[in-house]
């Protein structure tokens, strides 16, 4: 089984600020915590995988913010990893990093341990809206973190920008767009501001105090962003993805294209043959069981036919490579049109899917409309029992 997995996440909770936006499994930096809290991840890894594995072909350190570990931490860390996989086969080891949270000392750790793209959390150019957003560094923090990881050779840098946040106009979109781009990095991913549940934004939302924009300005926002990037020889090649050619995101390709992933840490989610695992997200529930047998799950589910068939389509349609016909048929036995021939062609009408050599493709309108797209390809249990 271990040679089929060759990305692995690994989820660092820690962070010096919680952000009003953000959902993930995370928890105000502790030393002591941190250090319980490596120990037992390095566990947990060791325990789902025996001895070195040489498969790995991309490394995913998120968070939480992992550079929020101090130096020593880090460094155990990085070494650990180093020995446990195979280098010289990962073609992509990324590590997540918020403006002003590195310093000279970091930076030369993380080159000098193998680390090849940074993701960098920026989300605006904005220091009024990044005040409003519970982020804690400011512009000049992302010039110098720009300037530090150009000083230390780092060439594959992604920059994460947001849009459609409270009290943000399109001018202010388009403004801080302009001033991400000025870096020139060869990666920007981008993401509308999602309300999520237990985030202080979704407290506002049910009060009625979170000032968002319109959808209509939304739209605007995101069409601004797609014209810009493409202006500036940024090609799309996701829903929320950009990037220079040869930049595009490998462990990210590997999600979008449904592929088998580890996923280490509390809350990390994995994706192997037949099941998905999602770890506990406690710290302390955490800690205890992986230190314990190495085994933190919290659920461990099955994969259906009818989920693998969903979740190829989705991921599919979201990358502006497509939906081939012919790699769907060959990996589940029958033809895509078999199950959605209606769904296709009313969708091809309402001009929001297009196929083009036996592709299938999300339209300008249909990226605007996604989701509304993916609900008409969920299936029934009664639509499989048609074929089998």
């Amino acid at each position: 089984m271990e040679q089929e997995v060759q990305s692995v996440y690994i989820h660092i909770p820690f962070c010096t600020q919680i952000c009003h936006y953000c959902d993930f499994v995370k928890f105000f930096y502790n030393e002591k915590l941190a250090t319980e809290y490596i120990d037992a991840l390095i566990n947990e890894i060791n325990m789902n995988i025996k001895g070195k594995y040489n498969n790995v072909r991309t490394l995913y350190i998120g968070g939480g913010t992992p550079t929020a570990l101090n130096y020593k931490q880090l460094k155990f860390l990085l070494e650990f990893l180093n020995k446990k996989f195979d280098m010289d086969s990962c073609e992509e080891f990324t590590i997540e990093v918020n403006p002003g949270d590195i310093d000279q000392e970091k930076a030369k750790l993380l080159k000098e341990n193998g680390v090849s793209r940074i993701s960098f959390g920026v989300q605006v150019m904005d220091d009024q809206l990044l005040k409003e957003i519970g982020r804690v560094h400011r512009v000049k923090d992302v010039y110098k973190t720009v300037d530090l990881f150009r000083q230390y050779h780092f060439s594959n840098i992604s920059l994460d920008l947001m849009y459609a946040l409270p009290n943000q106009s399109v001018e202010q979109f388009q403004h801080s767009l302009d001033l991400a781009l000025q870096f020139d990095l060869p990666h920007y991913a981008t993401y509308g501001l999602q309300i999520e549940p237990k985030t202080v934004f979704y407290l506002k939302h049910k009060k009625g105090q979170l000032n968002r924009p319109t959808e209509e300005a939304e739209i605007e926002m995101y069409q601004i962003l797609r014209s810009t990037m493409n202006g500036n020889g940024i090609h799309q090649y996701e829903i929320s993805n950009f990037a220079k050619p040869g930049f595009e995101s490998k462990h990210n390709l590997n999600y979008w294209s449904n592929d088998y992933y580890y996923g280490f840490g509390a809350g990390a989610h994995g994706y192997l043959p037949g099941r998905r695992i999602t770890n506990l997200r406690p710290l302390p529930a955490y800690v205890k069981k992986a230190m314990k047998d190495g085994h933190p799950i919290l659920e461990e589910e099955r994969i259906t036919l009818k989920e693998n068939i969903e979740e190829e389509i989705f991921l599919g349609l979201r990358r502006m490579e497509g939906l081939s016909k012919k790699q769907f048929q060959a990996k589940f036995g029958f033809t895509l049109d078999l199950l959605f021939k209606e769904q296709i062609k009313k969708f091809i009408k309402m001009d929001l899917l297009y196929v083009n050599n036996e592709t299938l493709y999300l339209t300008e309108s249909g990226l605007l409309l996604a989701n509304k797209v993916f609900e008409e390809f969920m299936l029934e249990d009664s639509d499989l029992q048609r074929i089998y």
